[in-house]
């Protein structure tokens, strides 16, 4: 098959799937603004598609928003969102329980108040079909953790491995 006319059908495909197309003239996605993150689906999910950004930094004790946009609600009925900040992270106003008409792309900006430096979630709960999937949304204040303590001795075992000593919290 011809390079162009595999581009092309490859392209009617992702539009046909309603999958995001994004066109800058410097090739940049806006200023200011971070680029959205497709949250990943479940085969056996509710099949709502959840795409997400944080458009400020998060601060302690500051809101900000989280973008949301959901998208692939073929149920007739519609579909249902529900929000939920867990113990480190506060929703602002607005509801917490959301119906999704069928075939429209929505779009809800949620404001999140983190209360300290940590990590803190928002659950986004998608329900369609009576099949029910959870994406949780990690909104991070201040520097993140180092994943593992810098450890330069490795240890030899009595068969001649190599083992990494790490401390157990």
């Amino acid at each position: 098959m011809h390079p162009r006319r595999r581009l092309a059908i490859v392209l009617l495909c992702a539009l046909s799937a309603g999958a995001p197309l994004q066109a800058c003239a410097d090739g940049n996605a806006r200023r200011g603004v971070s680029k959205a993150t497709m949250a990943p689906t479940k085969a056996n999910g509710s099949g709502i598609s959840v795409e997400y950004r944080i458009d400020a930094t998060p601060q302690a004790g500051r809101a900000m928003p989280v973008v949301l946009s959901l998208g692939g609600v073929t149920d007739p009925a519609g579909a249902s969102v529900r929000l939920v900040g867990d113990a480190g992270l506060s929703l602002g106003g607005g509801a917490a329980s959301r119906t999704l008409p069928a075939g429209e792309t929505t779009v809800l900006t949620v404001d999140v108040l983190p209360p300290a430096d940590g990590i803190g979630y928002l659950h986004v709960f998608t329900t369609q079909h009576g099949a029910t999937s959870a994406t949780s949304i990690p909104v991070q204040v201040g520097k993140a953790p180092a994943a593992m303590p810098a450890s330069s001795a490795l240890k030899q075992g009595t068969n001649g491995e190599k083992i990494l000593s790490m401390p157990v919290k």
